[in-house]
């Protein structure tokens, strides 16, 4: 049996626009009806939301057959987080609040057997189809994505030598968290902080790698595509619900 390929890796470095969907139900339901919306990527966030191990199995297990690629995000660059993320057949996983190369290199290490790293090893395990890919460890880097977060001022000055650590794929600006750190709070689309991710974006395209952001902000999310940002998430599954029952609602006011 052959290793899955990661198609949004590939995706990525041919520059193909990715538009993407940021989840924090922790539901296999929802995801069964999110898998066919024609989304590239699907985000399912564990820094965030209630998504344990078991939770995050059956929401890849309702995702398998959709169009959608399974990016994992980590409560944190813990390695057995890491570990135990990959061992469930991840192949993408967005790092969060990386700030210095140093870090970087820590996540990557994390997705990388010994001697070249530091994850465990585990012959039967659903990312192997519990042993059936039987030259899993030979092959698994190649499919492995491993994407970082830039979500501070000192991440932002750092970003060229974050964005040039070997085994980085990818670099995620997170205006979350980035406008909270310029003094900014609650105004993810204010003018100064979209002016510092697109230079940041410029930075990191000029080493030729690829960039990225979530955003649920129309205009905001047109923009940073129109300026070469690759996969882009335009919206959470939790703010359709909330803000379409809303919507549905007031149309009986």
């Amino acid at each position: 049996m052959e290793i899955e390929k990661n198609s949004f890796k590939r995706a990525i470095q041919e520059n193909k626009k990715q538009i993407g969907l940021w989840t924090g139900l922790a539901n296999h339901m929802s995801m069964e009806i999110l898998k066919d919306s024609g989304f590239d990527w699907i985000l399912i966030d564990m820094e965030h939301y209630p998504n344990e191990v078991p939770l995050l199995a059956g929401q890849l297990q309702a995702l398998t057959g959709g169009t959608a690629t399974a990016i994992v995000r980590p409560p944190w660059n813990d390695p057995v987080w890491v570990k135990r993320v990959l061992d469930q057949g991840v192949f993408s996983l967005l790092f969060p609040m990386i700030q210095s190369a140093e870090e970087a290199e820590r996540a990557v290490s994390s997705t990388r057997y010994p001697p070249e790293g530091i994850r465990g090893v585990s012959y039967n395990h659903r990312g192997n189809r519990f042993g059936r890919v039987t030259d899993y460890l030979d092959r698994v880097d190649d499919e492995v994505c491993v994407l970082v977060q830039i979500e501070t001022r000192k991440a932002l000055r750092n970003v060229e030598a974050i964005a040039s650590v070997d085994g980085v794929d990818g670099i995620f600006f997170g205006p979350a968290d980035l406008s909270c750190d310029m003094g900014y709070p609650g105004q993810l689309g204010h003018q100064d902080v979209s002016v510092a991710i697109l230079d940041g974006h410029e930075k990191v395209r000029k080493l030729g790698k690829p960039t990225g952001i979530l955003t649920g902000i129309e205009k905001d999310a047109k923009m940073f595509i129109e300026a070469g940002m690759s996969f882009v998430a335009v919206g959470s599954d939790l703010a359709l619900l909330a803000r379409g029952s809303e919507a549905l609602r007031a149309k009986f006011d």
